[in-house]
């Protein structure tokens, strides 16, 4: 049998094939499975913002920015804002506005409702500082029954003109930890130690209370309750609702700013202050349970990026809820092995796609994933951390979505290639005009041009033997 002829050929016409239909159907049954993945964020973050507490309309009637001027020169205004987050720069930027906003319009007095499990001490430090500058008279209320004013919310507690607590509320453990949760060692703790000592004293004696006692809360952690911080001279008031505290408070006296003030709030008109939408969305992903979502959801997304070049959208959807993932990170108590051991999971997943490790890269991949998860928040308050049911559902949620891209990545590399070089050798074709050698074949749903050292009829089978630039080669069938 003669070898098979060589021939040079330019596509002039294209159609869609059967195995293209196929890669497209393959490829948006993948983008919707990711699809639904990377549409739990937005819910995420709506649910985490619906269970931030609003004000009740009836104790806090809304009123359009104009209605102070409709309020009679005599009747007293009262801002309440609510701060039921993590001491953070998004608090920090909310506490701050109120008070400037209260000052502005000259405000009787502001109440922070706080129940906080603490934050951050930059973060603390900025809002004892807008307390301590503000012209307005500030009010801190620990409620409602059952909140807490932990660690940094202690200090926001003490620098208050007026500390109040509501019953069944707890206040203390302000000992400074690291970035981690861990305890600061060495001579930097003893530092950072007794600067907060130190801090916590300046505070309580500013508005005498007992400093002796307040130093407890940071030197040894001690808590108090609310019963147990009045008796002690920590806090001024008790009152289970804001109306009893509205009335506790009236007539009472204090300095600000070295000036006497006495407050007048019996009767006045209490209007309620909340956070900008972006400043809710921002201190929504503060959120250890939303922050670790979306840290696995990015890998995720990147994932499939990685296994399905060009796709794009999982690409970007992944990159913003990393970056998401990060701010929300910045703001808690994170173990940074923990969080590099949860990329290193998503990366062991990548290189057993590409190194054929046979199952054993992407089960270091797991267990890295798993154990990493586990370390990712190490803060000694609950609420700093992950609930092992949400780092198991998650975990569980990420491995299946890995093993379907996965699985799916390798059915497309064991499939034969079918589209270049390779994806056109031994298919076989019609002539389309006879060939003396040159001529045009219709080979895999398009038209080429092709020649054959034997001569081939118009309509005769043909095989493709060689591919050279554009140009194919081919033989008869009836030679094989």
């Amino acid at each position: 049998m003669c070898p098979p002829p060589q021939s040079r050929v330019s596509r002039t016409r294209s159609q869609p094939s059967e195995s293209r239909r196929r890669r497209r159907r393959s490829s948006a049954a993948a983008v919707a499975v990711l699809g639904s993945l990377l549409s739990l964020p937005p819910l995420l973050a709506a649910a985490a913002l619906a269970r931030q507490p609003r004000p009740p309309a009836a104790a806090h009637p809304a009123q359009p920015a104009g209605a102070l001027a409709a309020t009679a020169p005599h009747a007293a205004v009262v801002l309440h804002a609510r701060l039921a987050s993590i001491i953070q720069p998004v608090a920090a930027e909310f506490l701050r506005s109120t008070l400037e906003r209260a000052d502005a319009m000259g405000a009787a007095a502001v109440v922070v409702e706080l129940d906080t499990p603490g934050g951050l001490m930059t973060s603390m430090h900025e809002m004892t500082k807008a307390i301590l500058g503000a012209r307005t008279p500030v009010v801190v209320y620990v409620a409602p029954s059952g909140a807490q004013a932990a660690s940094a919310g202690f200090f926001l507690l003490m620098a208050a003109d007026v500390a109040a607590m509501a019953p069944g509320t707890r206040t203390g453990a302000a000992h400074p930890v690291g970035a981690g949760g861990e305890s600061i060692a060495g001579t930097i703790g003893q530092k950072v130690e007794q600067d907060a000592a130190a801090g916590i004293r300046s505070l309580a004696a500013r508005n005498g209370r007992d400093a002796a006692l307040a130093q407890q809360a940071v030197v040894t952690s001690r808590s108090f309750s609310a019963g147990e911080a009045l008796a002690a001279h920590l806090v001024d008031l008790m009152a289970p609702s804001l109306p009893d505290l509205l009335r506790a408070l009236d007539g009472r006296q204090l300095r600000k700013g070295g000036v006497p003030v006495t407050l007048r709030t019996a009767g006045a008109t209490v209007r309620g202050v909340e956070m900008t939408a972006a400043q809710r969305l921002l201190s929504a992903l503060a959120h250890p349970e939303l922050a670790y979502m979306l840290l696995s959801l990015g890998g995720i997304g990147l994932f499939f990026e990685i296994t399905h070049p060009g796709t794009l959208l999982p690409g970007v959807f992944g990159a913003i809820c990393l970056l998401l993932a990060f701010f929300g990170l910045s703001l808690l108590a994170v173990n940074y092995a923990g969080a590099a051991l949860v990329l290193l999971g998503i990366g062991l997943f990548v290189a057993e796609l590409h190194a054929g490790g046979h199952g054993v890269l992407a089960l270091a991949g797991a267990v890295s994933l798993i154990i990493g998860s586990l370390l990712l928040f190490s803060s000694p308050e609950p609420e700093l951390r992950v609930s092992l049911e949400w780092i198991t559902a998650v975990s569980l949620l990420t491995l299946a979505a890995v093993g379907v891209l996965m699985t799916a990545a390798w059915r497309v590399r064991r499939r034969p290639v079918v589209t270049g070089r390779e994806g056109l050798l031994h298919e076989r074709g019609v002539a389309r005009s006879e060939m003396r050698p040159q001529g045009r074949v219709f080979i895999h749903g398009e038209i080429w041009n092709a020649v054959a050292e034997q001569p081939v009829a118009e309509g005769e089978a043909v095989e493709v033997v060689a591919v050279s630039d554009m140009t194919l080669a081919v033989r008869p069938v009836r030679q094989l």
